[in-house]
C-alpha cells in the first residue's frame, strides 16, 4: 500500500511539474538570441524533451533557436533549468552522485530504485557520479590556485594554540588507463597503481591529566587526491584555511606539528616518522608553490634537534 501510495504521488507531482514545464513562443521582438560565433539566432520552434526529475519522468516544452552562420541551436530553457545536454534533473543527478560515491554503481541504482522509485540504468550512475565528481575537481583546482597567490579567506575569531597536518599515501588498484607512461615498483614493468593520498588536519589546545595532547572536538577536516606531492601539499594548505573548519586564525598559529609515513613519497625515506613540533612561524610567504618541500626541509631540521 505504501509502495503504490507513493507512486500514485509521483505521477501526479511530476504531471504538475509537467505542466509548469510548458513554455509558450517567444513575443516577435524576442525572437532573436546571441550566438557564441558572434551572429544572431533565430527562434524556429517549440521543442519538447523528456527529463528524470525527483518526481518520475516530466515532459519539457521549450523554445528552439537557430543560428543560420553556424548552424548551432540553443535551448535557453535548459541553460535556466540546468538540465542542458541532460535528460537528468539537477535533484536527480545529485541523488545519483550521492548513491554512486562510495558503493558499486549497480548497487546505487538499485538504491534509486528502493528509495526514490526511480528507474535508472548502473551507467547513468556511473556518468553522473563521474560528471559531478569531474565539475568538483575544477573547482578544487581553482580554490588551490587561488590560495597559491594569497587570495584567501579573512580568519576571524582566537588564535589556534597547536595545528597538526597529518598525511599518508598508499597505492590503490586503477584501470590501465589511469597508469599509462607510469614506472612501475619492478624494473621494466608497467605501474599498476597509484598512490593516494590521505591529509587530516586538527587543531588541540588542552592537554589531559597524564599531559598527553587532546584533540580539540569537531576540529578534524579531512582530504584526499590521487596526485603528486607538491600538488597535495597545496591541498592541505587550502584544507586548513578553507572557511567553515575549525582551524580558525590558522596564520597566527603558535606552533604546528605533521606526521608523515616513511615510504609513502610524501616524506622523503630519510625521514622520522614520528611526530614533529614544528616551533615556527610557518607563514603564508614560504608555502607559495613550494608548501610540501618547505614542510619537509622544517622536519628535517627538527630531526636533527632532536
Amino acid at each position: 500500500m505504501e509502495q503504490a501510495f507513493r507512486t500514485a504521488l509521483h505521477h501526479s507531482g511530476a504531471a504538475g511539474l509537467s505542466e509548469l514545464l510548458q513554455f509558450e513562443a517567444p513575443d516577435p521582438q524576442q525572437r532573436q538570441l546571441r550566438c557564441p560565433c558572434g551572429q544572431q539566432a533565430h527562434y524556429q520552434a517549440l521543442r519538447s524533451k523528456q527529463v528524470l526529475t525527483m518526481l518520475g519522468q516530466a515532459r519539457i516544452l521549450r523554445p528552439y533557436y537557430l543560428c543560420s552562420h553556424c548552424h548551432q541551436g540553443q535551448f535557453p530553457a535548459d541553460v535556466e533549468l540546468d538540465i542542458e545536454n541532460t535528460e537528468l534533473s539537477p535533484g536527480v543527478r545529485r541523488m545519483l552522485a550521492l548513491v554512486g560515491q562510495d558503493a558499486p554503481f549497480d548497487h546505487g541504482r538499485q538504491q534509486m530504485e528502493l528509495l526514490a522509485g526511480l528507474q535508472v540504468t548502473a551507467k547513468a550512475v556511473e556518468r553522473t557520479a563521474e560528471a559531478i565528481g569531474e565539475d568538483i575537481a575544477q573547482i578544487q583546482k581553482l580554490q588551490i590556485q587561488r590560495a597559491v597567490q594569497l587570495d584567501l579567506p579573512i580568519m576571524i575569531g582566537e588564535p589556534v594554540p597547536i595545528l597538526y597536518v597529518e598525511m599518508d599515501g598508499t597505492g590503490v588498484p586503477v584501470v590501465k588507463k589511469e597508469t599509462l607512461g607510469r614506472k612501475g615498483k619492478i624494473n621494466d614493468q608497467p605501474a599498476h597503481t597509484r598512490e593516494v593520498k590521505l591529509g587530516c588536519i586538527f587543531t588541540q589546545s588542552k592537554w589531559d591529566d597524564q599531559g598527553y595532547a587532546i584533540r580539540d572536538a569537531d576540529s578534524t577536516t579531512y582530504t584526499g587526491a590521487i596526485e603528486t606531492a607538491e600538488e597535495f601539499g597545496k591541498r592541505l594548505y587550502l584544507e586548513a584555511w578553507r572557511p567553515g573548519t575549525a582551524v580558525g586564525a590558522v596564520r597566527k598559529r603558535k606552533s604546528s606539528s605533521a606526521t608523515g609515513q616513511n615510504g609513502s613519497g610524501i616524506w622523503p625515506t630519510n625521514t622520522s616518522p614520528a611526530r614533529c613540533r614544528l616551533l615556527t612561524n610557518f607563514t603564508l610567504a614560504n608555502t607559495c608553490g613550494t608548501w610540501c618541500e618547505s614542510y619537509i626541509r622544517t622536519i628535517r631540521h627538527s630531526n636533527k634537534l632532536g
